[in-house]
């Protein structure tokens, strides 16, 4: 039975609420098989401040809890019962909250804004949905929609609970409005997944593993023409197929001027490399944040009136990146046009075939409009799938949920990092390779269901990186297993014959199938699994990259 706890603003004075009947609301349950909706019918207008349900759970000792995190980026594994989510450290927790700190955007990709952390053994939370699991069966709690607001799913151990959470922040709620859609779905893991997203009613847009090439990972913002034309052509030189070759970041003169290249590195113009990647049989990547821009822009030097504003009427810093940056406003008819015309430029006469679309959790960096977080991330997941028609798009830096059948590829996880070694005292969205392997194998049940899985590159080259060849062999294997988009950053021409070896083996297509994975110990992984029919197993550390034999 569920038990509800709900704090709110009504006529300027706050309340409380544990049941489903206050004096200006009431809150109407609608179960349909494993289906829940919640609706709140106001008789004045309210605000809520936190709307709670709390699921009786009894937890065995041997299970697992997994719990997703905000966002692509950030950390997301299954637990052990008795830990404590340790990812976040109290000094960085401290550091995202300082009011300078705030100001250059640190902190924002992230929720720290607006989600309690938990210090305690036993306690644990991720967004939209999450599973306790017994060996092969998983008891999902999940969200089947977030336009409603950002769920958030709880799991409290000691106190027998599962809690759904709704993030509600920014929306007055008049007559009657669902405010939350879940399901609790009881199964075998691929069984119980396959459920899930059939009563969301998602469908994978794409069903084959891609492989390619991105810039950014080697050469990051000094990416030139004379690379990308090297490289391209060391590539083609392979003998093998090679699906998608991607310009990353600093083509462009200004973070939000996308149209606008920088003359002096790309002297051709993008079209003509575009043209060049095509005459190579690949297709033609380009990356862009599409929602972002920064003080040098044009958008922000001209049009500040397109940009998300705080409650002061400022533009409002929505990351550190760059030195800073602003999210537009998706729901501003000229901003929206702006979106429309470079998207245009860029895929029809650039004549590119995929756009990366990064930090996309801009557009919901505060509620705005009196709409949610939720329900902005959604509408913006709409817009860009309208402006970017059939051609395919790889998301990145955004919460899943809303990505669910918009997107044909998504990151799953933090970018790869150049070493292997964890990095302490930054928030959970920073760079780390552990980070990014656990979000590839615990994050493995949307591949081909709300997407095809990005688990970010894989690395072979001996300059310009501080990993022993048995990480980058044991990160090209976590990829191939675990992914369906399948990059590197190297000029293969630099490739001794065993890099080239590995290199083609694991963009090699393949039929696997995982029978399990999960931590058989802190910092162990075990994974059992065939590949064209033939069985497997892979055990490692993962914060070491130590391959256990």
């Amino acid at each position: 039975m569920e038990k509800y706890f709900i704090s709110y603003t009504a006529n300027g004075e706050k309340f409380t609420a544990k049941s489903s009947k206050t004096p200006h609301f009431t809150v109407e349950t609608e179960k349909n098989g494993n289906r829940t909706t919640v609706i709140l019918n106001a008789e004045t207008p309210v605000t809520i401040d936190k709307f709670m349900i709390a699921l009786d759970y009894s937890y065995k000792e041997d299970q697992r809890i997994f719990v997703n995190g905000y966002q692509s980026w950030t950390d997301s594994k299954e637990y052990f019962l008795d830990e404590e989510m340790t990812e976040l450290s109290k000094f960085a927790e401290r550091y995202v909250h300082n009011s300078l700190v705030k100001k250059i955007g640190l902190g924002k990709s992230g929720d720290y804004a607006f989600c309690d952390y938990p210090r305690q053994k036993g306690v644990f939370y991720g967004f939209s949905y999450g599973y306790v699991r017994s060996g092969s069966i998983v008891d999902i709690f999940g969200s089947l929609s977030e336009r409603c607001g950002f769920t958030i799913v709880r799991f409290d151990v000691e106190k027998s609970q599962v809690i759904i959470e709704k993030e509600l922040e920014g929306v007055v709620f008049s007559g009657r409005q669902t405010v939350a859609d879940y399901a609790v779905i009881s199964g075998e893991y691929d069984a119980a997944f396959d459920e899930y997203f059939e009563l969301m009613g998602v469908k994978c847009l794409q069903n084959e593993t891609k492989c390619g090439y991105t810039t950014w990972y080697n050469y990051y913002g000094n990416v030139t023409q004379d690379i990308v034309m090297r490289d391209l052509e060391s590539l083609s030189r392979l003998g093998e197929k090679v699906d998608i070759f991607q310009i990353d970041d600093g083509y462009q003169k200004a973070i939000g001027d996308w149209t606008e290249t920088k003359e002096e590195k790309f002297p051709d113009g993008m079209k003509m490399i575009a043209d060049e990647i095509h005459k190579k049989d690949m297709l033609a990547g380009l990356w862009l944040a599409p929602l972002a821009a920064t003080r040098n822009s044009s958008i922000y030097q001209n049009h500040r009136d397109w940009l998300v504003h705080d409650e002061k009427g400022k533009p409002y810093c929505a990351g550190h990146n760059w030195g800073g940056f602003f999210a537009l406003d998706i729901y501003n008819e000229e901003a929206r046009e702006y979106i429309r015309n470079f998207f245009n430029v860029i895929l029809n006469d650039w004549g590119f075939d995929m756009v990366k679309l990064d930090f996309l959790y801009a557009a919901c960096v505060l509620p705005i409009h009196g709409k949610s977080r939720g329900e902005v991330m959604c509408d913006a997941m709409d817009l860009i799938r309208d402006c970017v028609g059939d051609k395919l798009i790889l998301g990145c830096g955004v919460p899943l949920m809303p990505t669910f059948g918009k997107v044909d590829f998504c990151r799953v996880g933090a970018d790869v990092d150049l070493c292997w070694k964890h990095k302490k005292h930054r928030t959970r969205e920073d760079v780390s390779t552990p980070n990014t392997v656990n979000c590839s194998i615990f994050r493995r049940h949307l591949n081909g269901r709300a997407f095809l899985n990005d688990p970010d590159v894989f690395l072979l080259r001996d300059n310009n990186l501080d990993m022993t060849f048995e990480q980058k062999e044991l990160l090209a294997k976590i990829n191939s297993i675990f992914g369906s988009l399948l990059f590197v950053s190297d000029n293969v021409a630099e490739y001794s014959d065993k890099q080239t070896e590995v290199f083609l083996n694991t963009i090699k297509k393949k039929d696997v199938k995982i029978i399990s994975a999960e931590y058989s110990e802190r910092n162990i992984i075990n994974v059992e699994y065939t590949v064209d029919g033939e069985a497997q197993t892979l055990k490692f550390n993962s914060e070491t990259g130590e391959i256990i034999k």
